[in-house]
């Protein structure tokens, strides 16, 4: 027995022997500090550096192979030459504030062939934001007059409602400015308050979309001119979209029960693959299972490469239509994914989504 505990000991001083030896013959790299805090910065005051210094306290030199930081506004510099033992070195690392307001803290790791083969620099801090300017709060320029946006989107609107929104103006000019709005679709109309901006003064445009005076469903889009002065300016122009949905709220618990329900052998086909050019086509058949017609309201496509026609817009309940979908490959490479959206009267699922599914390749001739 005491031979064996005699052997277990040499044994484990011969591991921790070759552990010390191991690790005095080898590279190894010691920070000074591994983290930086650069305190309350400002957005504007430019690339901000800090720069950590090492030690090589291995036997063998020391080589950085590679430093890769969290994100492109943290940059790492190095020296490339081997690091003899007993030598020091340095990481530089930039920092760029611009357009990253608020507290930050990035990782910064250094990849060398020491024996602790990555060691992570923190860098952390907290980034003051920029003072906004009109620009920042008004980016879109029409002539004298900024906007904060260009686009009104309505979002999802009934066929029988009315939805306002505003948008943001100032008058970027020295002078008067009287802004209007003309040859607005019927659906749309618009109010300027005030009507004449002062000089460097804000203002808002009240947008109204009744979608009671359109005939169409689904996603629409309009787009207006602006009128400064009296005077159309082309340049830029306001656009106004929305979905619109059928208003199934006022149906009765009777109507809601013989309602027509919408009802596709299958929502989508795969067409494998194919090359350019060669056409594809397949039927989807629409079913209504329920009692009263289901009316097809509208089809759309992704892009004109789909066409969908059925051979009937109204459905009796317990019958069915086919519905052609074709797909034209004719410039088109790699994979695909078309649809064809249908607009039904079924309170339960106004919008159907059709879809081909696919890879086209070149042959390389």
């Amino acid at each position: 027995m005491k031979r064996l505990i005699i052997a277990l000991c040499l044994v484990i001083m011969e591991g921790q022997f070759y552990n010390n030896y191991a690790q005095f013959t080898e590279p190894s790299i010691t920070f000074d500090k591994t983290s930086f805090n650069f305190g309350n910065i400002n957005e504007l005051d430019g690339l901000k550096t800090h720069v950590f210094s090492f030690t090589n306290n291995g036997s063998q030199p020391l080589i950085i192979n590679d430093i890769t930081s969290t994100c492109g506004c943290t940059v790492p510099e190095w020296i490339k030459e081997p690091i003899p033992p007993g030598g020091t070195g340095t990481v530089k690392v930039t920092f760029d504030p611009l357009g990253r307001p608020g507290a930050f803290r990035k990782n910064i790791a250094v990849k060398t062939n020491a024996r602790e083969s990555t060691v992570v620099l923190y860098i952390v801090g907290l980034v003051s934001p920029k003072p906004k300017t009109v620009a920042d709060d008004f980016p879109i320029k029409i002539g004298n007059l900024r906007l904060a946006t260009n686009h009104v989107s309505m979002q999802t609107v009934l066929n029988s409602q009315i939805k306002v929104d505003t948008v943001r103006i100032f008058n970027d000019s020295d002078s008067l400015l009287n802004v209007s709005i003309s040859d607005a679709p019927v659906h749309l109309s618009f109010s300027v308050l005030p009507p004449s901006l002062e000089p460097k003064k804000r203002g808002l445009i009240y947008v109204a979309f009744d979608a009671r005076k359109m005939n169409d469903w689904g996603f629409v889009l309009s787009r207006v001119i602006f009128r400064l002065n009296g005077v159309p300016v082309t340049e830029n122009m306001l656009a106004v979209s929305a979905t619109i949905q059928e208003d199934f709220s006022k149906l009765t618990p009777e109507q809601k029960l013989s309602a027509p329900r919408a009802k596709l052998d299958e929502e989508s086909f795969n067409f494998g693959t194919i090359t350019p050019g060669q056409p594809v086509a397949h039927d989807f058949i629409l079913k209504n299972e329920g009692k009263d017609p289901l009316i097809i309201r509208k089809i759309s496509t992704t892009c004109g490469c789909t066409a969908s026609k059925p051979d009937k817009y109204e459905i009796k309940g317990g019958e069915s239509t086919t519905l052609k979908c074709t797909f034209d490959s004719r410039g088109k490479i790699g994979k695909q994914f078309q649809t064809v959206t249908l607009i039904v009267n079924d309170p339960l699922q106004s919008m159907l989504v059709l879809r081909f599914i696919g890879n086209v390749e070149s042959t390389g001739k």
